[in-house]
């Protein structure tokens, strides 16, 4: 039998004294523990459904996980460059704002705080062995233009609000092992066109040429950690790396980015691994003339012939089996791997001299390709690229491919994967009183901090549903409940450290 809360305002009632009232309150505690002996073990736990003397609804948290969270979402998405929308890239004044913000609420949370020379926001708590090695939580506090308020933020604000549950419960300092949430300077790359320079200088793969990038006005990135009082030289930024035996792991939550969740009705999903990515650019270059002039059979037009390429991209990545089969590239298990994760889009492309009245004589577009198969990615490539070649010698006309940009995939480690989802199951049970199922278990196919952090530690991720699947925009929403849900997974897989 379950034991009942016990509130002093069912007593009220009464007509008697304070000093009687306390005595029929000690009486009935003493009735309820003898009645139900279970009912200390959860007092003392602080794991029953009710409330403390201070009103703070234990287990579940709703002011803390979904309230307080929401509004400090909220609140962080009204911390902006631009006055119209969302914008806060690399140490911009909006982004030190945000980053003060966050650090008052991490010390809200009891968590001691810095910022590093790479812009970072730093909170942990120790636990009861300081130098035990830590786990590492966390997200990034960057933005795209014209972004909405959960991307990166949500990840962080979880971490913080999990943290000061425990706190609220006189469980932090009772951590077997420190636990730190970073908030990371930039991960989106929009103001040096450079992605993740706050999670690879805590990697160590950022090298000491980055503090040289600059943006379009000439900042570079050591001027603009300089603005903000930050002096990073090539030294500080190498002793920024954490040591591998310092970490014990690292965890993000993230939206999901895509509409999966929300098509199979659940707030949660584990990320089994991270799409490697490859990036190109393409140039076609003909023949410039007179639209009105030129004959059809006489010309080597590069817009044509690149949008023959375009098409036929898309035919490789929608049909890779018939593809890679039929020229015998690859074995079996490579083209299989690329079934569900292979996605390839053509996201800019460019004329020269790009007037109505002109065959373009140069054509340029790019080309991103995601999978998370190291090896039927590369295939993929060499695909595209040796049918490339063939097609614009055909057309009688010059390209040229330019690799851009690597990221090996990054497969989440199955031990970590295991308790954040046996967390997630056990949040959202402890949420609606119900067995919610199997948790999805999903793919990622953008890139995530995680991805420059699992070449320090092992890396565990887990995905909030966002409405639509819609993300880099203002319509970019989370539901209230999901981010409850999401702060409970994370409190839940903290509790497992106690």
């Amino acid at each position: 039998m379950a034991a009942p809360s016990l509130h002093s305002s069912n007593l009220t009632s009464f007509p008697t004294s304070h000093a009687m009232t306390k005595n029929v309150l000690s009486i009935l505690s003493l009735f309820f523990l003898v009645l139900y002996p279970s009912f200390a073990m959860a007092t003392s736990a602080n794991t029953f459904f009710g409330e403390n003397t201070q009103g703070i609804k234990y287990d579940l948290f709703p002011e803390i996980l979904k309230e307080e969270a929401v509004a400090r979402l909220n609140e962080l998405g009204k911390v902006s460059d631009a006055n119209d929308y969302l914008e806060r890239t690399f140490q911009s004044p909006a982004s030190i704002r945000a980053g003060n913000l966050l650090r008052a609420w991490m010390e809200d949370a009891g968590l001691k705080t810095w910022v590093d020379q790479m812009g970072n926001v730093h909170g942990r708590a120790d636990g009861i062995n300081p130098s035990e090695k830590a786990l590492l939580i966390g997200s990034h506090l960057d933005t795209v233009i014209d972004a909405g308020y959960f991307d990166g933020s949500l990840g962080i604000i979880c971490a913080i609000s999990a943290l000061k549950a425990l706190n609220a419960t006189g469980r932090l300092d009772k951590l077997r092992r420190p636990v730190e949430v970073i908030a990371f300077s930039d991960e989106e790359g929009v103001r040096f066109q450079s992605t993740f320079l706050g999670s690879a200088a805590i990697a160590g793969l950022l090298p000491v040429s980055a503090l040289q990038i600059h943006d379009k006005n000439g900042v570079t990135v050591q001027g603009a950690l300089g603005a903000s009082s930050i002096e990073t030289t090539e030294e500080n930024l190498l002793q920024l790396k954490y040591e591998p035996e310092s970490v014990w792991g690292y965890v993000e939550v993230h939206i999901e980015q895509g509409p999966v969740l929300e098509t199979v009705g659940l707030p949660l999903g584990l990320v089994k691994g991270i799409a490697g990515q490859t990036r190109l650019k393409v140039t076609v270059r003909g023949t410039q003339g007179h639209a009105g002039t030129v004959p059809m059979n006489m010309r080597q037009d590069p817009m044509v012939a690149a949008a023959e390429l375009i098409v036929f991209l898309e035919s490789l990545c929608k049909q890779p089996d018939y593809y890679l089969s039929y020229d015998g590239q690859c074995a079996s298990s490579t083209v299989e791997s690329l079934a569900g994760s292979l996605v390839c889009t053509v996201g800019e492309i460019s004329s020269w001299p790009s007037a109505s009245n002109v065959i373009p004589g140069q054509v340029t577009f790019t080309v991103d390709v995601r999978a998370m198969d190291d090896t039927g990615r590369e295939a993929i490539i060499y695909e595209f690229s040796n049918r490339l070649y063939h097609m614009c010698d055909r057309r009688s006309v010059f390209c040229n491919v330019e690799r851009k940009h690597d990221a090996n995939a990054v497969v989440c480690d199955p031990g970590l994967s295991t308790e954040l989802k046996s967390a997630s199951h056990a949040a959202l049970k402890r949420i609606t009183g119900e067995d919610p199922g199997d948790v999805p278990v999903l793919m990622s196919g953008a890139g995530h901090d995680a991805m420059a952090m699992s070449h320090l530690t092992k890396v565990g991720m887990l995905f909030v549903r966002c409405r639509g699947g819609i993300s880099h925009s203002p319509a970019e929403h989370v539901l209230d409940d999901d981010i409850w849900a999401a702060g409970m997974a994370v409190l839940t897989f903290l509790e497992t450290l106690l």
